[in-house]
């Protein structure tokens, strides 16, 4: 079965959506966590311009990560469980070949 083939039940969207927001809300925490950390040391322009760019890459890297389209939910699980934004045990209720998926792909070490 490929990625692009698997069918989501309504409870499997509903189970996949509340995870995918946890685990968005989490990253989302920990990113203003360091943002105000790295504000409180800026002492020179280029210090702020400095945060600048790092804001507009971490910008960059969170609208390419999650992606919410059932075509590519199952990578975007795998990298948030590799990343530990997400726990395997949050995705309990999808169908055994989606966990399968997931589990395998996190065990590969996949980058994505």
């Amino acid at each position: 079965m490929q990625a692009t083939d698997i069918q989501w039940s309504k409870a499997e969207k509903e189970i996949a959506r509340a995870a995918f927001e946890r685990a968005y809300e989490r990253e989302i925490q920990a990113l203003v966590k360091e943002v105000r950390e790295r504000a409180h040391r800026v002492g020179e322009v280029d210090d702020l311009w400095t945060l600048h760019d790092f804001l507009s890459a971490r910008r960059h890297a969170l609208e390419g990560k999650y992606d919410y389209r059932y075509s590519v939910l199952i990578f975007v699980f795998a990298q948030l469980v590799q990343e530990g934004w997400l726990e395997l045990h949050e995705l309990e209720g999808l169908a055994t070949d989606k966990l399968t998926k997931v589990s395998a792909l996190t065990r590969m070490g996949c980058h994505f």
